[in-house]
This record gives structure tokens, C-alpha cells and sequence, in this order.
């Protein structure tokens, strides 16, 4: 570096580098300066001082620097490195691999760049490319540690862990005896640990379990050598062994679920499904009282036992169970029960014997078959899971009655209030929820979960602007936007999008969509420092989990709801799309002169009111944050230009930008029915039959009687049947592919797509959703059957009581805009409603008659023009004595 420069030139240029790796960035340009006086052409500095100027922010002068040396010294593998990373600092990798790569044709030798090459490779998953570079590395610098190992993991990433091992093995022929020494004996073991576990990967578990057993004494690391070992003897079949050793893991953490399930299968009563015989339900049952009497406290081998047993002994082991923890008030005694919802059965015995707990403790003070007397908490604590387990069984009505019972009981549990929330959500009264949330947060302003439900809640019941004044409560420097999005608090910004795209704000919607997929973004390339931090520590088995959860990181609920809501928006806009500024003139034109003066003046206003705003904003962030405690002046942080989402809506192509999101789930969420829902709405409006054809197909796989599959699968043939004629001879072969496939698919293979709709009708006839799909079907089939097809609809909500009580709320929701768009007849919508608000009388859609819209109303405390879809009266929803006064009654 700097060999063309004289003496005193080339020591300034050395302390460029070591300013630029000591992060002196001042110096280094100085320097910088001084050797472009005497040489203004030469290009290792020019690209030494773009570096530099990019660590300061100034990356358009930095590119123009690093292309004008590369230019004067197209030869030099320094000009070549710093143009890499330059891309690698901006996350251009692709780029940045291909000036390493034209670096090295000029010095094949330089390790530091291998180096950098190699951590690109890996993070590009270019894993040919990474085997090859480790390979160059270890070549060039054998006595390294760190290179044997990166060796050894770039062949197990690319699948071929058995040369992994030998490479592993023939790093330690190098080592001497007595080694580790104490400094790396943790590192060492660690490194043993990664070798069995790649011979469990290949599976030669013999060897594995020799090699464990042999360097036992050189790993630090003991529960994982225990585990190792445990895991191998399963695998080979010596159970007996295993048993054993799953009693030493007990005796170390009883409570670790595993373990029981490691020890259920060596002692042969293991299985996939969880049913059990009769015989092995006895032997569990022995099995657990043996361990029970050996761990007495813990809770996992008391808990475990309800998942097999059944019938008395059920009952039995569930009083036991539930007792002690209603004594002691443990508020999450609900959430530990939940998974037993799964067996009817189950839940029938678990209702009948909480009922007699309450009546024996109302009665005598105490539970069945004990003198002792109870303290008066538990009775609240029973009243508080009995409500909520009416309402995971939809019975909204005597849950309420029990919480109520609780609250009177005992008005300080905040928890009461919370779940009282839970159960009006569900009943359907997202505004009443919303306000308990708010008084159980105003009961204790310090916790910051009881503040996290109570934004949630009225995110869910649209009132946007209150949950973000409530969510500042808990952030920075009172700017909630920028340290949500900073702390990734994607739960926040998803249910924010979902409230924004309810109430038809696109914009904001899709601004809060993309954050999430931003985080992910980040995510992805936050394992960069990794490549190199895990090899040198030695966190091997990390590492490798690490990038194999990097690999599967877009199948995250997260990221699918982020990207299917981004997609919504992209189709949304597309099927409406925004006004231009010609249609808009258009408009204005038809306006009388007095008209197109006051719009004109409240757009003025509008547009003045938001500047003085974001300058109001972005003055109180500069002057809170501006002056750090040390006394130095912090950067400003960067102002957001477009915080309604405006920009993001002026796109030429939505259904172009949607398919970038939908091609991330196609690849992640393959088995979920909602992405091929998404890609056969956008193949239908990209008229991509084929592409359309091939999501019914999916749909089809995962689930042939869901009612948007059949939906899909009519509209499709439909639209195929509406089409004229092929002429062309890409058209034609369309065709006959359609016709090929059809021939395929029993539904509608020699039957009409009539006959297939009421075959399908005919087969779900008693549910809802799918005689409401069949319906809808019908009405797009024959449109002048209209009211036939009305019938169809009406005559379920006539039908047997029995299925009319298992109808979800959000499922008749979705029946009435049926009825009231799609079908377009306002007449069947309020019959629907008016039947509709008596099965849901909380609820707030259907105007029930115990809604909190419908009490209120009565009352004349509601406000006619709710902000942003919520209750007017919250004018503060950061009271200080907490109570809601518009919701007393509701509350308590």
C-alpha cells in the first residue's frame, strides 16, 4: 500500500489506514490532504480518503473519490478492496463480491480480503464460493485456529458434514497432548460438542457417542454433554440407558417438559398423537405418582398428567391440580389450562368441578371434603377463571356475570379488569374493551404490559389516536413513533396497519406494513458480525442454528401478516385507485366559485396546520435530545418526510410491487391457504392464468373444503368459460393445459359449475360460512336469481338452534357485508342484522341491545362523530384518576 509514494508520503499514507481502523476519521483526512497536494492523481489515497468521508456520512463525495483512484489505478487491489466496502457498507454484497473478487486477481494472497470475502459468501449463502475462500485461508495461513474451524463449518453449510469431520479430526492431529490450556478449555469443548453433533447429523451415532464419552473430561459445558449423550443412546436404541441418564436431567430441572418426554419414550409410552390405551394410561399414571413423590414441588409433573388422563382420574388429578393454585392466586392458572380446551370431555369435567369449588367455598368457606377454611381471595381467584372459562366456550353473557361477581368481590384486582376487556372484545364491544383496558392501565400507570393491552385495544377498536398518546407513556424522549420503530415493536405496527386499513387510510397502512418488513430486513443483516464473532469465540452449534434460523426467518406469523397486509393495500389501490391531480381539477371545475373558494381555503389551512406541526415536532425532538448528559451535542434524528404514506401510494404498478411481497411468502409460507388466497387475487387482476391456476391447485392441496377454496376454484372456471376463443398459439396452448388440468380436478370434471356449487352446498349445508360461500357463488353463476339466493342465506339463520349458537361473530360479520355489497340488497342486510343483534347483543356491529353504542345512545353521552373510529368522549385517556365516566356502569 502506497509503494508508489516517496518515504514521507507512504508513512502518511499508513497513517490513513490506522485512522481509519482506529475511527481518528479527522486525521485520517488530513493526511489525506497533505498527499494529494503533492500527488492529486494518486489513487490508493483518493480511495483511502472516499472511505473515510463515507464513515462521516458524506457518501456521494466518498463514490466520486474511491471511482476517480480506481480509475487512476485500475491495478491496485487496495482501490478494488475499499470500492467493496464501500458496497458492503451500503448492503450492495453482490457488488461488493465482485470488487473483492477482481482485488484478489490482482493479489490472490491478501488475507485480509479473502477474509472479508468469506463473510459475504457466507451471509449471500454463496456456499460453493465459501468453501472454496476458507479453503484459500486455512491454505495460506495454517497455525491459525480460526481458519481449521471456518474450514470445517463451510462444508458442513454446504452439506457435507462428513468432511466437516475429518477436517475437525485433522485439526486436532496438530494439537499437543496436555492441550487445551485453562484460558481456552471453554472454547475447546465447545468446539468437541460441534464435532458429535455432526456425527449425529450424518448419523454415525456409535461414533458419536465414543467420542462424547472419550473427551467428556475435556468439555465444560456438563448439561450439554448429558443432553448429547442422552439424545444419541435414544437414537440407538439403548433406552435402558437413556432412562437413566433423563433421571440424572430430572434431578437437575424438573420442571423442563423435554426431559418427561425423553423419559415417556424410554420407558416405552411415548406417542405422536397423545392418545393412549387404557394400559398405557395406568403405567403414565404410576409413572408420574413415582416422580411426583420425588419432586414434590415441582409443577410440570403435576401439569403433565392432565394431558392423558381420563374420565374420574381426570377429575381427580385436576382438583389437585387447581386447588393450591386458586389458594395461592395465580392469575395465568387459565393460559396453563387452555391446551385441555382441545377434548369437549375434558372441559365438561373441568366446568363441573370449578362450579362445585365456588359452591362449596360460597357455602362453607372452604373447598369439598376439607374443615379448613379458605382465605376470601380464593373466591375471587375461582371466580376469575370461571369467567374465563365461559369465555372460551362463548358464553359471553355469564362470563360477564362472574367477572362482575369478581370485581364487586374485590374492585382493586386489576387483572379483573383486563380480562372483563378480554371478554367484551370477543362478545364484539371493542370500544367498551378499550375503556376497561384504560382503567385497569390507570389503576397502575408503572406497568408497562397493562399499557402495551391497553394499546392493543384500542388499536383494535380503531382509536388510533388515543393508543398513541398512551404508548408515549412508555417511550423515550416522548417520541412513540421513532422508539417503536426503533425498538421493533412489531405487534404495535401491525395492529396499527390493521386499524389504518379497517378505516381506509392506505397511506399510514402501508407505512406501518413495511416498518415490520424493514425489521426483517435488518434482521438479515444483522448476522453479518456473526460470520466472524461466532468463529472466533467458538459458539459453533449457535452459529450454525443461527443461520438455519436466518434461512427459515420469512416463515415468522410477523412477517406473514406484515406482507399479507402490504398486499391487501397493493390490491386495494389498484381496485380503487387515488384521484390524479387532472380528476381533481376536473372536480373543482364543477364547483360553484364560492365552493371552490372555502375548499380552497380549508386545504390551506389543512396544509399549514401539518407544517407548523412536523416543525413544532421536530423542534421539541431537537432541543430533547440535542444535548446528551456529557454536555456534547447529539445528531439531530432524521425528520420523517412522508408520515401519512403518501409516497408510498404514488406507484405506477401496485399489483408489480405486491408480487415482490407475495414471491416472499410463496417461498416461506407455502402451506398456508392464505398466501395462494393472495396470489390467485393478484393472478386474476395480472389476468395470469396459468399463475391463477396453480394457486387454486394449492388450495385445492391444503384444504379442498375451505369456502374460500371453493370461491376460488368457481370464479376461476368462470372467468375461464367467459373468455372468447383462443387465436393466437400461446392462447391456445393456455387452453389446452385448462383443459388437460379440469379433466383433473372431481369438482368439475363432467359437471357444470352449477351442479358443482350446490354439490358443494349440499356437503356443508350445515355451516354458515360455507352455504354463504355457495350463495355468493350462486348470485356470480345465475345473477338473476338473486333472490333465491337470498333464501339461501335467511333459511340458515331459520335452521335448528343447535348450529345457530355455534355461529362466530366475525363469521356473521362477514355474512351481512355479503348481503349488503355483493349481493347489494339493504333490505336482507338488516334483516340479517336485526337477527344477528339478538345472538350478539354486545356487540357493537349489529347495534346489540347490550352494546356500549346501544346503552350510551339510550344515555345521550356518546358522541355522534367518533375520532378515528372510537368513542368522542375520550378527550384524555391519560386521566389521572383513571375512571371513564362514559363506561361506569360498564365497569362496575
Amino acid at each position: 500500500m502506497g509503494a508508489s509514494l516517496p518515504p514521507k508520503e507512504a508513512n502518511l499514507f499508513k497513517l490513513i489506514v490506522k485512522s481509519y481502523e482506529t475511527k481518528q476519521y479527522k486525521k485520517g483526512l488530513k493526511a489525506a490532504d497533505a498527499i494529494l497536494k503533492k500527488f492529486p492523481d494518486h489513487g490508493e489515497t483518493l480511495s483511502m480518503k472516499g472511505l473515510t468521508l463515507n464513515c462521516m456520512d458524506r457518501k456521494s463525495e466518498a463514490y466520486d473519490l474511491v471511482r476517480r483512484g480506481l480509475k487512476n489505478d485500475l491495478k491496485s487491489h487496495v482501490c478494488w478492496h475499499v470500492y467493496g466496502l464501500l458496497y458492503r457498507s451500503d448492503r450492495e454484497y453482490r457488488e461488493a463480491i465482485k470488487c473483492y473478487r477482481n482485488a484478489l486477481r490482482i493479489d490472490p494472497d491478501n488475507i485480509e480480503i479473502l477474509r472479508d470475502l468469506s463473510l459475504l459468501q457466507a451471509q449471500m449463502r454463496d456456499l460453493s464460493g465459501f468453501v472454496e475462500t476458507r479453503q484459500q485461508l486455512l491454505t495460506l495461513k495454517p497455525n491459525h485456529r480460526m481458519n481449521w474451524i471456518g474450514f470445517a463449518v463451510s462444508h458442513h453449510l454446504n452439506y457435507n458434514g462428513s468432511k466437516a469431520v475429518e477436517i475437525l479430526e485433522a485439526y486436532e492431529g496438530t494439537l499437543e497432548d496436555d492441550y487445551p490450556p485453562d484460558n481456552e478449555r471453554c472454547e475447546h469443548g465447545e468446539i468437541l460438542l460441534y464435532k458429535v453433533s455432526l456425527l449425529e447429523e450424518c448419523g454415525l451415532f456409535e461414533r458419536a457417542l465414543e467420542e462424547l464419552q472419550k473427551k467428556e473430561s475435556r468439555i465444560v459445558d456438563k448439561l450439554a454433554v448429558k443432553e448429547q449423550q442422552v439424545s444419541l443412546l435414544v437414537k440407538l436404541n439403548r433406552l435402558e440407558e437413556g432412562e437413566k441418564i433423563y433421571r440424572v436431567l430430572l434431578s437437575m430441572n424438573p420442571d423442563n417438559y423435554r426431559y418427561y418426554t425423553g423419559l415417556q419414550k424410554c420407558v416405552g409410552l411415548s406417542s405422536e398423537n397423545g392418545q393412549y390405551s387404557s394400559d398405557e394410561i395406568q403405567k403414565l399414571d404410576a409413572l408420574y405418582k413415582s416422580l411426583r413423590e420425588q419432586y414434590t414441588w415441582s409443577s410440570a409433573v403435576k401439569r403433565i398428567p392432565l394431558d392423558f388422563l381420563q374420565g374420574e382420574q381426570f377429575r381427580e388429578a385436576a382438583d389437585n391440580y387447581i386447588r393450591p393454585l386458586l389458594t395461592k392466586g395465580v392469575p395465568s392458572l387459565f393460559s396453563d389450562l387452555c391446551p385441555l380446551y382441545e377434548h369437549p370431555g375434558k372441559v365438561d369435567i373441568i366446568e363441573q368441578l370449578i362450579l362445585e369449588l365456588e359452591n362449596s367455598i360460597k357455602i362453607t368457606g372452604g373447598y369439598p371434603g376439607r374443615s379448613e377454611k379458605e382465605p376470601p381471595s380464593t373466591l375471587l381467584w375461582t371466580l376469575f377463571l370461571l369467567a374465563q372459562h365461559y369465555d372460551r366456550r362463548g358464553q359471553y353473557e355469564t362470563a360477564l356475570a362472574k367477572i362482575d361477581e369478581a370485581i364487586e368481590h374485590t374492585p382493586t384486582v386489576i387483572d379483573l379488569y383486563l380480562v372483563k376487556g378480554r371478554i367484551m372484545k370477543h362478545a364484539g364491544d371493542l370500544a367498551a374493551a378499550a375503556a376497561l383496558a384504560d382503567e385497569a392501565r390507570c389503576m397502575d400507570l408503572a406497568d408497562r404490559f397493562i399499557n402495551s393491552e391497553c394499546v392493543k385495544r384500542m388499536l383494535q377498536a380503531d382509536q388510533v389516536g388515543l393508543a398513541e398518546k398512551t404508548a408515549v407513556l412508555f417511550t423515550k424522549d416522548g417520541d412513540q413513533h421513532n422508539n417503536l420503530h426503533d425498538m421493533q415493536c412489531m405487534w404495535y405496527e401491525l395492529a396499527s396497519g390493521d386499524s389504518y386499513f379497517r378505516q381506509g387510510d392506505l397511506g399510514r397502512s402501508l407505512k406501518k406494513f413495511l416498518a415490520v418488513e424493514k425489521h426483517y430486513a435488518d434482521m438479515t443483516e444483522d448476522q453479518f458480525d456473526f460470520h466472524s464473532y461466532c468463529l472466533r469465540k467458538m459458539t459453533l452449534r449457535a452459529y450454525v442454528e443461527m443461520l438455519r434460523f436466518q434461512d427459515r426467518l420469512h416463515s415468522h406469523s410477523y412477517f406473514h401478516k406484515a406482507a399479507a397486509g402490504a398486499i391487501r393495500c397493493y390490491i386495494k389501490l389498484y381496485d380503487s385507485p387515488s384521484k390524479s391531480a387532472d380528476e381533481e381539477d376536473d372536480e373543482m371545475s364543477k364547483l360553484l366559485p364560492a365552493q371552490k373558494k372555502k375548499l380552497r381555503q380549508k386545504q390551506r389551512k389543512a396544509e399549514a396546520r401539518a407544517k407548523k406541526e412536523a416543525e413544532d415536532k421536530n423542534e421539541e425532538e431537537t432541543t430533547a435530545s440535542g444535548v446528551s448528559k456529557s454536555g456534547k451535542r447529539q445528531p439531530a434524528k432524521p425528520v420523517d418526510t412522508d408520515p401519512s404514506g403518501v409516497k408510498l401510494l404514488q406507484v405506477e404498478d401496485p399489483l408489480l410491487e405486491a408480487t415482490k411481497y407475495l414471491k416472499l411468502l410463496q417461498k416461506s409460507s407455502s402451506e398456508s391457504l392464505e398466501t395462494h388466497l393472495l396470489s390467485f387475487e393478484l393472478s386474476m387482476r395480472r389476468k395470469k392464468i396459468l399463475l391463477a391456476y396453480q394457486a387454486v391447485k394449492h388450495l385445492l392441496r391444503l384444504d379442498a373444503d375451505s369456502p374460500d377454496t371453493h370461491r376460488c376454484l368457481i370464479r376461476f372456471f368462470h372467468k375461464v368459460d367467459s373468455m372468447p376463443a383462443p387465436v393466437t398459439d400461446s392462447e391456445k396452448l393456455v387452453w389446452s393445459v385448462l383443459e388437460a388440468e379440469r379433466a383433473t380436478l372431481s369438482q368439475v370434471h363432467e359437471n357444470s359449475l352449477t351442479e358443482a356449487n350446490n354439490s358443494f352446498l349440499e356437503k356443508h349445508k350445515d355451516s354458515l360460512m360455507h352455504r354463504a360461500a355457495a350463495a355468493e357463488m350462486s348470485f356470480l353463476l345465475e345473477p338473476s336469481k338473486k333472490s333465491k339466493v337470498i333464501k339461501l342465506i335467511e333459511d340458515t339463520a331459520n335452521g335448528a338452534p343447535g348450529p345457530v349458537k355455534q355461529w362466530r361473530l366475525k363469521d356473521c360479520v362477514a355474512v351481512h357485508k355479503l348481503l349488503g355489497t355483493v349481493l347489494g340488497d339493504s333490505d336482507a342486510a338488516s334483516r340479517w342484522k336485526i337477527r344477528c343483534a339478538e345472538l350478539f347483543p354486545f356487540s357493537c356491529y349489529f347495534e346489540g341491545s347490550r352494546s356500549s353504542i346501544m346503552t350510551k345512545s339510550a344515555d345521550g353521552k356518546i358522541s355522534d362523530s367518533p375520532v378515528n373510529g372510537g368513542l368522542g368522549h375520550h378527550k384524555d385517556s391519560n386521566s389521572v384518576n383513571g375512571k371513564l365516566e362514559t363506561f361506569k356502569d360498564l365497569i362496575i
